[in-house]
């Protein structure tokens, strides 16, 4: 049954008729419009690197020293100057994922991981671009200091 507005009533709730999905509602404030505004001011130029201090590794585990090593490394990249506190947990299973497949213990699924993880923290080409991150141009890097 379709009410004047063109919305159609059903037992799960309204849906409106001739768009489906999520609709857009640009007065929230976690609206898909807001964030698609967000990409319209153009890339985020990251640093040659982060030199924010570094988060301990989570407990729970042994780290080994090579894992140590990589998480330290990690966090001195320049995609480590956008992650948060919440995305630890995220750099310490790409550590792990990194190192199960140094040792030989890489399967497909732990591959496909390691790969989303890679592109969710910006660590890769591919990620970078659909996050809208680009690196700093190495020539570049010391004029803005200056």
């Amino acid at each position: 049954m379709d009410d004047q507005d063109g919305r159609r009533h059903r037992a799960g709730g309204v849906t409106t008729v001739g768009r489906r999905g999520p609709q857009r509602r640009p007065e929230t404030t976690y609206s898909r419009e807001h964030r698609r505004d967000a990409r319209s001011d153009g890339p985020i130029v990251l640093p040659i690197s982060c030199d924010l201090p570094i988060p301990d590794l989570p407990e729970g585990r042994a780290w080994s020293p090579a894992e140590r090593s990589t998480w330290n490394m990690l966090w001195r990249e320049p995609p480590a100057v956008m992650w948060r506190d919440a995305d630890i947990p995220l750099v310490a299973a790409y550590v792990q994922y990194v190192h199960q497949g140094y040792a030989g213990r890489a399967t497909a699924g732990l591959a496909a991981e390691a790969r989303h993880a890679a592109d969710a923290l910006g660590l890769s080409p591919a990620g970078r671009r659909s996050l809208n991150w680009v690196l700093q141009d190495v020539d570049t890097a010391g004029e803005d200091e200056a």
